[in-house]
């Protein structure tokens, strides 16, 4: 795999919180390695390449993955043919992008997240899954998207607009599960919204991903009888309606 690696601002000690240092790990990759791992990251994956359809190829279209050095949509974009660059916390969030797959090129660059050494308006689109929730400078983030993004921006958070206190029910739970599992922030989706209008850009079109917490379809290891729940409730709306985390894109309005 072709992966061209730049480190624009390495420091030894960070003054900003790097949570993609973690989503970039092999311990963190093991979530995601078995067959409930694999549906949840199929349904992340389908959904982003949806938003990101709007009547122009996805060939050749320029991609910023901030924070994503998990590689789970930098990877399947490459193949696809877009140019992406992984802009990550840390030099070590490349591994997985370097080692992960053999016919992807992917370019990545260490460096605070909130202060990325590339001009305004430098990527058609950009990308942050798996990333905001976990920030506690997330309007910072917010700016810093804004700023490099030509065209749009597609995020992920959860809402509270959702079953998702039956998430935070579940929560020990999930720790039980995954042993490591992360705090976050839950937010309106109003606030989400405003805080992207400052910057000029608006929400273009949204879709959520589960109705179920995920911890319960860890629970039960990804049995085949959820994933037909979950396909059911999408058919029938609930998933528009109370699914999370709200996957997003946002458009400059020029």
């Amino acid at each position: 795999m072709a992966t061209s690696i730049s480190t624009a601002a390495h420091h030894a000690k960070r003054e900003y919180d790097a949570p993609d240092i973690e989503t970039s790990s092999k311990s963190y990759a093991a979530r995601f390695a078995g067959t409930v791992g694999k549906y949840l990251l199929r349904v992340q994956e389908r959904l982003v390449i949806e938003l990101m359809l709007d009547g122009r190829p996805l060939f050749g279209r320029r991609i910023l993955d901030v924070g994503g050095g998990h590689g789970q949509l930098a990877i399947p974009l490459a193949e696809l043919g877009c140019k992406v660059m992984v802009a990550g916390s840390d030099i070590s969030c490349a591994e997985r992008i370097r080692t992960a797959h053999e016919r992807a090129s992917i370019g990545f660059t260490a460096t605070n997240l909130l202060d990325m050494p590339f001009k305004d308006r430098s990527f058609d689109t950009v990308l942050s899954v798996r990333l905001i929730s976990h920030l506690s400078d997330w309007e910072g983030l917010i700016a810093e998207l804004c700023r490099v993004a030509d065209r749009s921006i597609i995020i992920d958070y959860p809402t509270y607009r959702s079953l998702n206190a039956l998430s935070l029910i579940t929560f020990p739970l999930k720790l039980a599960i995954e042993g490591d599992t992360r705090t976050y922030t839950t937010f309106r989706n109003t606030t989400i919204q405003r805080a992207f209008a400052r910057h000029g850009f608006h929400a273009r079109t949204a879709d959520r991903q589960f109705v179920i917490p995920m911890g319960l379809h860890r629970a039960v290891n990804g049995l085949p009888f959820m994933q037909k729940i979950e396909n059911a409730l999408r058919r029938l709306g609930i998933t528009k309606l109370l699914g999370n985390p709200v996957l997003i894109r946002f458009d400059r309005a020029e």
